[in-house]
């Protein structure tokens, strides 16, 4: 099975582009080397991670901007050197029992550096995003996707549209995902059956199904962003039932938590 390119983010004959949110998170601490290992034991196409930069600008793999909800730490992770980050335990707070049990405690799981990310798995596909808007951070991260030959092999988008924009500024070859402005761009147009003019950078619509009370991702947005060839990846979806549904209806991507379902169901596993 060989691995899609972010710049080729359709599904095609070998089915939809398998991602692993914050690793395989379902059944291992997120945005851990341990969460990813084992994703990538799997025949994924790729990881999809989170960064922070630290006090000494080290850019950082985890979703908060804090380290309290996944570390037995407390405060931002900007006010943290690479060293103070190192001494967190980063499996402390995993539990799959309601509390009743940490099995990841005492193991020696840490925040790992994007840098031993992309050391470690060189032959997936990274999606990116930047959780980080102030202090920007993105030159920093351009240094180091250049520093490690990543550029064809990335995936980048923000929540912040500002990082967005700063970003394909500085690297725009970089594969891109859309932005929260591209996002309501073509479901507007969608709804007024103009996406035929909808116009914007994104190689890939990355969206939940549903954003509030908001149906995002029908058949007819998912035809209105292939029209446009721009590719429609779901997440967060671990439940069997919904991937089906959105396979159903054209999309080219589910990113998971369970990387072992979505790749069951497509008869990949």
């Amino acid at each position: 099975m060989s691995h899609r390119s972010p710049n080729q983010p359709f599904a095609d004959e070998n089915g939809p582009v398998i991602l692993a949110h914050r690793g395989w998170r379902g059944l291992y601490p997120e945005n851990t080397m341990l969460a990813f290992e084992k994703a990538a034991e799997l025949p994924i196409d790729g990881l999809e991670i989170d960064i922070h930069s630290t006090a000494d600008d080290v850019p950082v793999v985890i979703h908060d901007a804090t380290v309290d909800r996944t570390t037995n730490g407390s405060g931002p992770v900007h006010d943290f050197t690479l060293a103070e980050l190192k001494k967190l335990d980063a499996g402390y707070r995993w539990t799959n029992d309601d509390g009743k049990s940490y099995p990841f405690r005492g193991r020696s799981i840490t925040i790992p550096t994007l840098a031993e990310v992309f050391e470690a798995f060189p032959h997936l596909w990274i999606n990116v995003d930047i959780k980080q808007e102030s202090p920007s951070m993105v030159k920093l991260f351009a240094d180091t996707i250049r520093q490690h030959n990543m550029i064809d092999k990335m995936c980048v988008g923000s929540f912040s549209d500002k990082n967005v924009a700063d970003f394909r500024k500085e690297l725009p070859e970089v594969a891109k995902s859309g932005s929260a402005w591209e996002v309501r761009r073509l479901f507007i147009m969608k709804t007024l059956q103009l996406s035929r003019l909808y116009w914007g950078g994104a190689n890939v619509m990355q969206i939940p199904e549903y954003e509030g009370n908001i149906h995002l991702v029908t058949k007819r947005f998912v035809k209105a962003a292939h029209r446009n060839g721009i590719a429609v990846h779901v997440w967060t979806v671990n439940e069997t039932a919904v991937m089906q549904h959105l396979l159903n209806i054209g999309v080219d991507g589910l990113v998971t938590d369970f990387p072992d379902r979505a790749l069951k169901l497509v008869g990949r596993l």
